[in-house]
């Protein structure tokens, strides 16, 4: 039974950051690891509801007041257990959800949420400093073998579950490395990578395969792939960057997508390349787009040395808490959500967009010209409004796009497949995950869209359930979350 005055003794609080003078010279985690005192505190403070509203926050379904009070009385091995059985990577989770469940606490109500996040992310520390986090290699083969095309965290989570129930699985990867946008548009100082490499080795001893350095449509047919194996699972994100093409001044040097600037900032920390050609050492930087990829610039930007960063959002500066009528309890609140980069430096405008990008005379970006803005939904339809007479100049001489992504990318794997992306640039699927195309499956933001870790970690594990069936259900698979086939609005 949990401690029914826990949250009266004990008030949220999250483990120190390092100093933001010293994490800036470096890429590693800004978090250290948390003291097991604080965490046990801090876990002490979940109530174990009647109605526990942080499962229907999280999309896995998430155990969380089973592992919370597993941590109050000090059983990490069991506490790993519970955790594991609904989430294949809670040290991903841990570290880059943005916490639904924390939204939909019943302590949120009144009082600060649990810190469910912190408390997940150090059961996983635990469970792999402990020796808990071991191979589970399948009793029996099923003689089936399924391939998946695309290795972020819903074609590793799909892997996993299906090498577990018995089924040879092969993981295709285009890039030299595994994990997708989690090994290279993640910067380290989110997640360091040899949690990636971790996971590997362990799916590795379960039987998974991985080949990178393999575009599927063009290094392999998706003819030969059904070929060879008995399923497929396409699980290849929603890597299509939103552009500004038709803002003016759009082609000048120096105007890049977010991902040509992560990328390689992510390889040459990972040693593979010497320096990076976007640099944003010494310069003005304007970041475009007010969410995790613009904060993910920021920090980059920071640790590179930025004279001077400005972040934009087009709109309005959002309440620091919960505004009841508009965003009640148990829903997602829009407020401002501060990251670790935002307390290194820079400035944030919002309410504004951008009208033109101003040339130096040589080709060269010198300033970003803005406007004051008003975002509304007349009929359903979103429009911006410019205020008259509120352009100005913003020096830049590195401006950084992230404004979100227009779906998965058209590549030859889709014709290939007979698949065709939607309106939204996802693919569509049936209710058991599968395409038009026997035996073709689709997960994660290659069938929701550009959505969160969780959602693309639940949606894997729900898609191999499917495979499972359809490949005729040898073996005993994992238990899975079944979030519904159809997308959803993403949180």
């Amino acid at each position: 039974m949990p401690d029914p005055n826990g949250f009266l003794r004990y008030e949220r609080q999250l483990p120190k950051r390092r100093p933001v003078p010293v994490r800036i010279r470096d890429f590693k985690e800004v978090y250290p690891p948390a003291g097991e005192e604080l965490i046990r505190d801090q876990a002490t403070r979940c109530m174990d509801c009647g109605i526990p509203f942080c499962h229907e926050g999280c999309p896995l379904g998430n155990r969380i007041p089973d592992w919370n009070d597993l941590v109050r009385t000090g059983a990490w091995a069991a506490a790993a257990e519970s955790l594991h059985a609904t989430n294949n990577f809670p040290e991903f989770t841990g570290r880059l959800c943005p916490a639904p469940c924390e939204a939909a606490c019943v302590l949120g109500i009144a009082d600060d949420p649990v810190t469910i996040k912190q408390v997940e992310v150090e059961i996983a520390n635990h469970a792999f400093d402990l020796g808990y986090v071991k191979p589970q290699p399948p009793v029996a083969r099923s003689g089936k073998s399924v391939a998946v095309v695309g290795s972020g965290p819903a074609g590793l989570a799909a892997a996993q579950q299906l090498a577990r129930a018995g089924h040879a699985v092969t993981v295709f990867e285009r890039d030299d490395r595994i994990g997708g946008l989690l090994r290279y548009g993640i910067p380290d100082f989110k997640l360091e990578k040899e949690r990636i490499d971790a996971r590997m080795t362990q799916m590795a001893a379960e039987g998974v395969e991985f080949r990178t350095g393999v575009n599927v449509g063009t290094d392999i047919t998706a003819a030969e792939l059904r070929q060879q194996f008995d399923a497929v699972l396409l699980a290849c994100g929603a890597l299509a960057g939103r552009d500004t093409a038709e803002t003016p001044g759009r082609r000048l040097n120096g105007v890049h997508l977010a991902m040509e600037h992560l990328v390689p900032a992510n390889r040459v920390v990972a040693g593979l390349q010497p320096a990076v050609e976007i640099d944003a050492a010494g310069k003005h930087v304007v970041i475009i787009g007010g969410g995790d990829t613009g904060a993910d610039c920021l920090g980059v930007a920071h640790r590179q040395g930025a004279a001077n960063v400005i972040q934009l959002d087009q709109y309005p500066l959002p309440p620091d808490t919960r505004v009841a009528g508009v965003h009640p309890w148990p829903t997602w609140p829009v407020i401002l959500r501060n990251y670790p980069a935002h307390e290194e430096g820079g400035e944030r405008v919002f309410g504004v967009a951008v009208q033109e990008f101003v040339d130096d005379g040589s080709g060269n970006v010198a300033a970003v010209r803005v406007a004051d803005v008003v975002v509304e939904r007349i009929n359903g339809v979103r429009t911006v409004s410019v205020t008259p007479g509120s352009e100005r100049d913003l020096r830049a001489e590195l401006v950084l796009l992230a404004i979100g992504f227009e779906g998965t990318e058209q590549q030859p794997l889709l014709d290939q497949f007979g698949v065709t992306r939607n309106k939204r640039g996802a693919v569509d699927t049936d209710d058991t995950w599968q395409t038009p195309a026997d035996g073709v499956f689709v997960a994660g933001d290659m069938h929701r869209g550009a959505s969160l870790i969780v959602w693309a970690i639940a949606e894997g594990r729900a898609a191999a359930a499917a495979i499972h069936t359809y490949l005729g259900s040898y073996g005993e698979l994992p238990a899975p979350v079944r979030p519904t086939s159809q997308p959803l609005a993403a949180v």
